[in-house]
């Protein structure tokens, strides 16, 4: 039995090593390379080593990632850090986040992430008087 797959669990997914081969194809790194780049901005310390991105890619048994090791490769994936959290959850825990059909609301969230408190309370009452009955 593999660590990727608990005893009588929901079947396999892959959603953290289809996000990890998909990054690692886009930004034309090795392994060795992206675990280079694996640094968890909170530590400052590598979080993952190479061996364990090539199993984890090629759905190979692996330890789940702890939160040092998503913010790690978060970093190393150059994605945010919800993206790798939603991944590993699907993937580990068979949790699937549901943000809308379209994928727009997503999209919106991680935006919305990037502006001050200001902005965001500007926003918020521009979206209340959109949805206003």
């Amino acid at each position: 039995m593999s660590p990727m797959t608990p005893q009588g669990g929901p079947p396999q997914r892959a959603h953290l090593s289809e996000l990890l081969r998909e990054r690692k194809e886009y930004l034309g790194l090795s392994f060795d390379r992206m675990a280079e780049q694996s640094i968890d901005p909170e530590t400052g310390q590598q979080s993952v080593k190479p061996s364990w991105l090539h199993r984890l890619a090629s759905e190979q048994g692996v330890i789940p990632p702890d939160l040092s090791t998503l913010r790690g490769l978060a970093a190393g994936m150059q994605v945010s850090l919800g993206r790798v959290q939603d991944a590993a959850g699907a993937q580990f825990l068979g949790i699937d986040t549901v943000w809308s059909a379209s994928g727009e609301a997503r999209a919106l969230v991680e935006r919305a992430e990037r502006l001050t408190p200001a902005q965001r309370e500007q926003l918020t009452r521009l979206i209340d008087a959109f949805t206003a009955e």
